[in-house]
């Protein structure tokens, strides 16, 4: 007997694949364990901070550097970075939720930004449920939070990030891709695609400068 009560799937809000919930469990769980390695991976770049530092097996790039600090790095540790970028959605969360700002934030210039890195993923994590169920813009959310994850790791091991490409919608927008992208939208005429229809467009034709 089939229970006529039971949702239809629609699109889940990060992967556009059919899903029950708004949000797929899995597009959940790996959006958690973003928020959960953030803080973690904060304190990891300050070890490839120098020049010619990386993770991993300690191997340098170069003898010499032109600079005293690696500013890819220094933008992730800085304050704006990903400090920047969790308490922009906490604040933005609490907004729509109708809270109060956090005392935790306000203090911002008397606290550390690992301190803000940990309390802002700490509150993220604690709400996500609403955020994948509620928020109107959890996509974005994941795509940033992501893509931070994802430089993060990346500097601190070494490994080169994922090649974007630039792909073309039929309206003559062009969006930029990599292989892991969940999904898509065209700036110019809001087109939505998920991850095999963003991967399916023909690359972009280059532009004479």
């Amino acid at each position: 007997m089939h229970d006529s009560a039971a949702p239809e799937p629609w699109p889940c809000a990060i992967c556009d694949k059919p899903a029950r919930p708004r949000v797929h469990d899995g597009c959940r769980t790996r959006l958690d364990e973003d928020l959960a390695a953030l803080p973690g991976l904060y304190r990891r770049l300050a070890d490839v901070l120098a020049p010619g530092q990386t993770g991993g097996d300690g191997r340098t790039a170069s003898r010499t550097a032109p600079l005293p600090v690696r500013l890819d790095v220094l933008d992730l540790r800085a304050r704006g970075g990903i400090e920047g970028i969790l308490t922009t959605w906490e604040r933005d969360v609490r907004e729509h939720l109708g809270w109060a700002s956090s005392p935790f934030r306000d203090d911002a210039e008397r606290r550390s930004v690992e301190q803000q890195v940990k309390g802002a993923a700490r509150f993220l994590r604690a709400n996500l449920l609403w955020i994948c169920d509620q928020h109107p813009a959890v996509r974005e959310f994941a795509d940033e939070i992501r893509q931070t994850a994802g430089h993060a790791r990346a500097l601190v091991t070494g490994e080169r990030p994922e090649r974007r490409i630039t792909v073309a919608c039929p309206c003559g927008g062009t969006l930029r891709v990599t292989i892991s992208t969940p999904g898509a939208r065209c700036p110019a005429c809001g087109t939505q695609y998920g991850h095999t229809e963003a991967l399916q467009l023909p690359l972009a034709e280059r532009r004479a400068a």
